[in-house]
Order: C-alpha cells, then sequence, then structure tokens
C-alpha cells in the first residue's frame, strides 16, 4: 500500500519561488532543514498560538524544540499576513510537525506546513503588490481571518467610490448645480419667503384696516 497512500511526512511541491538551487540541491538541503514553513494562517493567529501548537511535536529530553518563530508581515503596515516560519532544533522535529500538525485547524483554519530551506533575513515581509501576500491579491472570496475581501477587490472598490464621489463634485460645480450641503437652498428659500407677493387675504385686511382709520377720523372731527 505505500505506494497507493503516500506518507505524511513527504514535502510538498512549495518552495521558495526567489531560491536559486538546483533541483538536486534543494533536495539535499530539505532532507535536512529543520524549517516550517507554515500557510493559511488567520490575520489575528498569535505568536504564543502557534508556539503552544508545534511545540507539541517537540522532544526537549533529546536536546529539541522550538528555536524560534518568525512571523510573515505586510511589507507595507508590518502587521501579520497569515503565515511564518517555524525553526526546530532537528530535523526529525520538523518532519514530526509535518507529519502530524499541517492539515490541523488553529483559528477554525485548516494549516498547511511544508519543509523549507531556511529562512533568511527579508522572508518574512509578503511579496504581494499591496505588501501582503501574493495569494490575497487576487482572492475573489471574503475572508474574515484574511482581511476581508482581496487586495485587487478592495482596490476596484476605492476605485468605484473615487468615481462615484468625483461625479457627485462635478455635479456640484457645472452649470446646472445641485445644492450641496443643504445650506444654500435653505438660505434662498428663507430669502424668498420674505419677498413674495401679498396675497388676496393681505390686501383684505388693510382694506379693513384703512376703512376702520378713516371711520376713527371723522368721528374725532364731529366731536
Amino acid at each position: 500500500m505505500a505506494h497507493v497512500v503516500p506518507s505524511l511526512d513527504q514535502p510538498s511541491n512549495y518552495k521558495d519561488s526567489q531560491n536559486r538551487l538546483e533541483r538536486q540541491s534543494q533536495s539535499e538541503a530539505l532532507s535536512k532543514s529543520t524549517t516550517l514553513y507554515v500557510g493559511n494562517l488567520s490575520f489575528y493567529t498569535t505568536e504564543e498560538q502557534i508556539y503552544e501548537l508545534f511545540g507539541k511535536c517537540t522532544s526537549p529530553e533529546e536536546g529539541g524544540g522550538v528555536k524560534r518563530i518568525i512571523m510573515g508581515l505586510d511589507r507595507n503596515t508590518k502587521t501579520p499576513c497569515g503565515f511564518c516560519f517555524v525553526e526546530y532544533y532537528t530535523h526529525a522535529e520538523a518532519l514530526a510537525s509535518l507529519r502530524y500538525v499541517s492539515g490541523t485547524k488553529l483559528d477554525e483554519r485548516i494549516i498547511r506546513c511544508d519543509i523549507d530551506l531556511g529562512y533568511k533575513e527579508g522572508r518574512q515581509y509578503g511579496r504581494g503588490k499591496s505588501g501582503g501576500q501574493v495569494r490575497d491579491e487576487h482572492r475573489q472570496d471574503y475572508d474574515a481571518g484574511r482581511g476581508g475581501w482581496g487586495a485587487q477587490a478592495q482596490r476596484l472598490e476605492m476605485e468605484r467610490r473615487r468615481e462615484v464621489e468625483a461625479r457627485y463634485q462635478d455635479a456640484g460645480e457645472g452649470p446646472n448645480a445641485v445644492a450641496g450641503g443643504g445650506g444654500d437652498w435653505k438660505d434662498r428659500e428663507a430669502a424668498a419667503s420674505t419677498k413674495r407677493a401679498r396675497s388676496p387675504e393681505d390686501e383684505g385686511d388693510s382694506s379693513r384696516a384703512a376703512a376702520r382709520s378713516r371711520k376713527d377720523r371723522d368721528q374725532d372731527e364731529e366731536s
């Protein structure tokens, strides 16, 4: 059955795309590596959570353990962006984690582990155009654990909003502009109300007032 069921501690096809080692040299390095690449993490997963999970596959009595954890960061914001490197003291511990931890859940997400050639300074930053991971550039689904919509979808939404705002601004500045802010039309309405024409009722009130004035004047003259 060995040819039917693949071994769980075998590395996947993952590799660092910027590594220039030949295939044979890579295989030799992976056979001795003590580092795991961990992907599909939530942006909110902490280093303490990772240490607790990956520390279950260590053998301190044999001088092993988790040597260090390097959290993946957004290149621009320096905040977690969904991956990390876990470095052990021994290759056997890295294989054990690959066998038992990869494919399990952490923060309700199925995480992915692969044997890595080894961490180098600079690899902690995302390589996407927006600063995060490339996989989050073109993602079309909404993933609350990885910042919501993908970076490309967010850019398109921001551009759409800017276009809408620009149209409203143009509409407020043209010859047939609509009143903006609600203040201008109120001022014009108030001014118009003070200058409106006199109604028939107003005319009638004025006539009656004038008649009473004449009557009072005649009575004064008679007395």
